[in-house]
């Protein structure tokens, strides 16, 4: 009768082991411990046995017994933690297309706008994003009591760098390598101690632009500026030209391009448009003719040479493109705002 019992028990262990479902584990179950089971006939039995083999039978009927619940509860456990984890594949399920991965709506603005610039014949320079005060500032004209140079207006580190806060400082470093003719953009994030909110952020995105070469004009630089403008936005963008002051050029000018959210109306929807703020126009960057200082501090000829400088707010093109009205949306990282953009 022992060597029955045994032979059951590794039987029904084995059928155990190998499950891979929970009905078919709970069909097992009937078989091996349930009330009609060959294991429980034998447990109901044991008093018609001699008295001898009474007790052999008992405590082996007994360990079996125990065994195969053991393995039953310890199976039944497993198979339901794969189904909570997901490690289980149900080869049923209809396949799930991977999604296909797209630009950032930032990126693919910048890649457009430095791919407009290149066809006017400019290249591509890059610097660093931790910069000295003397390429930040110093070298671009700025002097030490500007407001800009302030701690409320620029990050400053522990080590005397600082986060830089235009890629103009980009604009210097070539320069010092580099005799004119120059024709160059840089395109990076800048970091100013900005309060955010739907049209500004401490952390943005510019491309810079400098022309230097003999009899440069403040018209060549309106010329690239609204060819810009119409090549990204359209042919029916409009820029404005407004008097301003930088340090680093003179004379300077603020620009504008038309804001295709409200379609220059100044309202959305009954209300006025959050991005130009009711005017029709929004503002993309500052712009002028290099001021000589600039050129004598990187060793040009401020007499036989001159240049226009000019920076894009990237971030206010895309939203400008896109009908987005408030620039935090860039930086969060959410998936269903991305996933709005290029197809998927």
């Amino acid at each position: 009768m022992v060597p029955d019992i045994d032979q059951i028990c590794q039987e029904a262990l084995a059928a155990i082991k190998a499950v891979s479902d929970l009905q078919t584990l709970e069909e097992l179950r009937v078989r091996y411990a349930g009330r009609r089971s060959q294991m429980r006939q034998i447990l109901g039995g044991i008093g018609d046995l001699p008295p001898d083999e009474r007790r052999s039978v008992g405590q082996a009927a007994g360990k079996a017994q125990k065994d195969i619940e053991a393995a039953l509860a310890q199976c039944q456990a497993q198979l339901e933690l794969e189904l909570e984890s997901g490690d289980t594949l149900d080869v049923t399920l209809p396949g799930r297309p991977p999604r296909r991965g797209q630009p950032h709506p930032l990126s693919a603005t910048a890649d457009e706008l430095v791919d407009a610039l290149r066809h006017m014949g400019f290249a591509v320079a890059d610097g660093p994003e931790v910069e000295d005060e003397y390429h930040n500032f110093d070298a671009l004209n700025t002097p030490s009591d500007h407001p800009s140079r302030d701690l409320h207006d620029t990050f400053y580190l522990t080590d005397g760098q600082l986060l830089r806060t235009q890629t103009s400082t980009v604009q210097i470093r070539v320069m010092e390598t580099q005799p004119p003719p120059v024709r160059v953009i840089s395109m990076g994030r800048v970091y100013r101690n900005e309060t955010v909110d739907a049209t500004h952020h401490m952390i943005f995105h510019q491309i810079e632009g400098l022309y230097v070469d003999t009899d440069v004009s403040l018209a060549d630089l309106k010329g690239t500026l609204t060819a810009l403008a119409r090549h990204v936005l359209g042919p029916d963008t409009q820029i404005r030209i407004r008097p301003h002051f930088f340090p680093f050029t003179e004379p300077s000018v603020e620009y504008d391009f038309s804001c295709t959210i409200c379609q220059q109306r100044g309202e959305v929807g009954g209300h006025r448009c959050r991005v130009c703020k009711g005017t029709g126009w929004i503002e993309i960057g500052g712009a002028g003719m290099v001021d000589p200082n600039v050129f004598r501090n990187v060793g040009y000829d401020d007499e036989k040479f001159s240049g226009f400088a000019f920076g894009i707010g990237v971030d206010r093109i895309a939203m400008i493109r896109h009908g987005i009205d408030d620039i935090r949306l860039f930086l969060e990282s959410d998936m269903r705002f991305t996933r709005q953009f290029h197809g998927d």
